[in-house]
């Protein structure tokens, strides 16, 4: 154990982890910034509430990092370790459905509370889970033989698997996670090494499924097209039509952007979360950080979040396990996914779906599980550092 830890301090990711500690520490001062109407007239708490609770969730998810981090990462590998890791899947949706919680104007129930931790959101948990379990399963595969001789019928169970938990999260209904576990079940797959002709077979039947979901879901309309959900989609088309209703949000978050010019009003001076936003902690975290602190601010989080994404996408290309290159590429695609949607509502770009911004806005299951993704990835960071160097000595 002494000569494991040795060898991992020489060969820790450090340009990695103080990325995400300095994003982390940036998110929780703008979270203090921006939350602090929301907390005295919302909750009727003093202006600190939402940031000594992000002070928790970041400790929380520290220990989770050096967890994950310490933990060798070819052990999700483990048929014993994906079964612990599928049992919690199971409490966790079937907990979700039996005492879940959330927004009752859109009809969703995406939460529980779990004892220790306060709200937990399953459907946060499930996209690790994925990212593992696919690993975890073509590689058991590629140990057995080549993917050329892999037959579409074999990879079944993952199939299965992933079609439940898509359904599950559609139906609470989080549309913004069914899009980056659809992202991540792809990024996985084509990391793997799996030749065209069966990856394009596999990603047709994810095709044909997610369409059965779909066709699902708008048969569900009264359940899933609640009038909120179908006023983001109008106000995504015409939002200032409809400025003082359903484009409120939207339209407010561009009041924000351009509130902010180049160099931004200054720390703590926003006024659009002065009662205008009704998340500035949370999704539209980005525009009260572009209000305040200009472009500057606006680079500070895309340089950060892009050098993880590549970080991540470098060590896929260079590790030679394909456990490896596959866990690293679902790490990458999860971020970069989940960036990509929050920062597309904010600006416009594509409807809202309540994604938040990685590390950035206010949450403590997604601090927590984007942290173990993070020590998981600084693991095989580590591993393959060691791979590298034996291989040249």
């Amino acid at each position: 154990m002494k000569q494991y830890l040795k060898r991992y301090a020489q060969n820790f990711d450090y340009p990695l982890f103080f990325t995400v500690l300095l994003l982390s520490l940036f998110g929780l001062v703008m979270i203090y910034s921006s939350s602090m109407m929301v907390a005295i007239v919302r909750e009727g708490q003093a202006p600190d509430y939402f940031y000594l609770k992000q002070v928790k969730n970041l400790t929380v998810a520290f220990l989770a990092f050096l967890v994950a981090a310490i933990f060798p990462y070819k052990h999700y590998a483990n048929k014993n370790i994906m079964l612990l890791l599928t049992v919690i899947l199971v409490v966790l949706f079937t907990w979700l459905k039996v005492a879940g919680f959330g927004a009752e104007e859109v009809g969703s129930q995406s939460w529980i509370i779990v004892p220790g931790l306060g709200n937990f959101q399953p459907s946060e948990y499930a996209k690790l889970f994925i990212i593992l379990y696919f690993a975890a399963a073509f590689y058991r595969k590629a140990q057995k033989y080549t993917f050329e001789k892999l037959q579409p019928t074999e990879i079944f169970y993952p199939i299965f698997l992933w079609i439940l938990v898509v359904a599950s999260v559609a139906f609470e209904t989080d549309l913004g996670a069914v899009i980056i576990l659809c992202g991540i079940a792809i990024s996985v797959v084509a990391a793997s090494g799996i030749p065209f002709k069966i990856f394009w077979k596999f990603f047709g039947v994810l095709g044909a499924f997610g369409g059965i979901i779909l066709t699902l879901l708008f048969a569900f309309k009264g359940q899933v097209l609640t009038e909120k959900r179908m006023g983001r989609i109008q106000s995504y088309f015409n939002p200032f039509d409809y400025e003082d209703t359903i484009g409120h949000q939207v339209v407010n978050g561009y009041y924000a952007i351009g509130g902010g010019g180049l160099e931004g009003r200054g720390l703590g001076q926003s006024i659009q979360k002065l009662g205008y936003l009704p998340e500035p902690h949370t999704d539209f975290i980005m525009a009260i950080i572009m209000e305040e602190l200009g472009i500057w601010g606006v680079l500070i989080v895309i340089s950060g979040l892009g050098f993880i994404v590549y970080k991540g996408i470098s060590i896929a290309l260079r590790t030679k396990d394909p456990l490896a290159r596959m866990i690293a590429a679902g790490i990458s695609c999860w971020i970069a996914w989940q960036t990509f949607i929050n920062l597309g509502g904010v600006t416009g770009i594509i409807p809202l779906t309540g994604v938040t911004l990685p590390f950035i806005s206010y949450g403590g299951t997604s601090i927590i599980l984007l942290s173990l993704a993070m020590g998981i990835l600084v693991n095989i960071s580590m591993f393959e550092k060691v791979a590298r160097k034996s291989s040249q000595s």
